[in-house]
């Protein structure tokens, strides 16, 4: 079943994400790229600082609201952005952003459904399909499939509740991941 919804939106996707003109490639790539220096700057700083800071919290809160703002607009004048179109770095900046989306899940869910197709024809990174496919499975309440997404349990990080925890690593490598240990041993990094 989940083989042939992805076929369906492999056919599909190309369709409804099409560009609606020409697309000035470079100007959106340095758009995403200064976008996404903001976003981390913010993401930093709010890491860095050991008491919750509400200021830096709404600021995050409100460059979120707008990277999502205008990624839709790009996403619905210019369709999703390819390795062929737009570089990896757009690809992943673009992914990035989409992932940080976490107000408009509906969003993340029509970006998903367009990675999907675009890891289909090889016009992008399985690995950013992996995040975006756990992140939007947290916020629907369902178990995720390949480890991504962590959450705090008894002052400890741990995994959101996994799909099949025996299959984990596998899934993982298909993607281009490394080991859920690996990955768990990052956060635990000073």
């Amino acid at each position: 079943m989940r083989a042939l919804a992805g076929a369906l939106l492999a056919l599909l996707a190309p369709a409804c994400a099409a560009p609606r003109g020409p697309t000035d490639w470079p100007e959106q790539r340095a758009e995403l790229a200064r976008r996404v220096e903001v976003d981390q700057e913010a993401r930093r700083a709010m890491m860095a600082g050991g008491a919750i800071d509400l200021e830096l919290a709404h600021r995050l809160e409100s460059i979120d609201a707008d990277n999502t703002a205008w990624m839709k607009t790009l996403v619905a004048r210019h369709g999703w952005p390819t390795l062929a179109a737009a570089g990896a770095e757009a690809c992943g900046n673009a992914w990035l952003l989409v992932q940080h989306a976490d107000r408009d899940v509906a969003f993340q869910e029509h970006c998903l459904a367009l990675l999907e197709a675009a890891v289909a024809r090889g016009e992008a990174e399985k690995k950013h399909l992996a995040y975006l496919s756990d992140r939007v499975a947290m916020h629907r309440g369902r178990p995720q499939r390949y480890g991504t997404q962590f959450r705090q349990v008894d002052g400890k990080l741990e995994p959101y509740t996994l799909e099949d925890p025996a299959r984990v690593d596998a899934w993982r490598a298909e993607a281009g991941l490394g080991t859920l240990d690996e990955y768990r041993k990052l956060f635990e990094q000073p």
